[in-house]
């Protein structure tokens, strides 16, 4: 049973740089890179508040699981319960594999095949309110260093905050931070930071077999990828 965290970081790549009397919120899956961005967080923010948007997705009750058990393992005092936002998205999406299941993407189709319409629009929406709400004035996410899709921008992200702002009135956005992707990092650095950490309590399969990884989906092939690049050991049980 992992009772506290290790996490080791390279020291020019170090987010957050210093201790900060700011809250934080941080969007977070389940998967490896909000994990860590999760963990590496509660070193310096004197509270932060873990967000799950849950949309329907055919993988999301697995994950949930994944998430609740990384979470109880980091046992931080600053670590607040983690609130859960419904954003479904069966009227939007119709038939799509992420809702049904059939035809998932396997592990020979590049990463477009994996794009939800929409994503971060979904994602951001209600959590950005939230901030607003509670006074949390900086909302943090975990994408990488290189994202093709056209809502994992830079000016993305910075309008889209200012938008929400506008439309509750308010005259300052809540902060969108991006700490992996504006330090260049790929899925294998972001694991080095990670050493140390219950990463077998994370989860990034997109068809679960069993409540465990399926080992053939497009997810399941990057999350391989990435231990294997990053020179980390690998604890997740693969079905396949």
């Amino acid at each position: 049973m992992h009772t506290s965290t290790s996490i080791i970081v390279d020291p020019a790549t170090t987010w957050p740089s210093k201790a900060t009397t700011t809250s934080l919120a941080v969007l977070v899956s389940g998967g490896l890179d909000s994990a860590i961005l999760l963990a590496e967080s509660v070193r310096t923010y004197p509270a932060v508040f873990p967000i799950y948007i849950h949309t329907g997705a055919v993988w999301e009750n697995v994950e949930r699981e994944y998430l609740t058990r990384f979470l109880a393992a980091l046992r931080s005092p600053v670590l607040r319960s983690l609130t859960i936002l419904e954003m479904p998205v069966t009227d939007l999406y119709g038939r799509h594999w992420s809702l049904t299941g059939e035809d998932v993407p396997d592990a020979n189709t590049p990463d477009v095949a994996v794009f939800l319409p929409g994503r971060n629009v979904i994602l951001l929406s209600k959590a950005l309110i939230w901030c607003h709400l509670h006074g949390v004035p900086e909302l943090a996410m975990a994408p990488l260093a290189f994202n093709p899709f056209p809502d994992a921008t830079p000016e993305f992200y910075d309008s889209f905050a200012a938008v929400v702002a506008q439309s509750l009135g308010s005259a300052k956005p809540v902060c969108v931070l991006r700490p992996y992707a504006m330090l260049g990092l790929h899925k294998s650095d972001v694991l080095r930071r990670g050493k140390g950490l219950p990463l077998e309590l994370t989860f990034s399969c997109i068809s679960p077999v069993e409540g465990r990884h399926c080992g053939e989906c497009n997810k399941c092939a990057e999350r391989k990828a990435g231990f294997i690049s990053a020179n980390v050991p690998d604890p997740t049980v693969y079905m396949a």
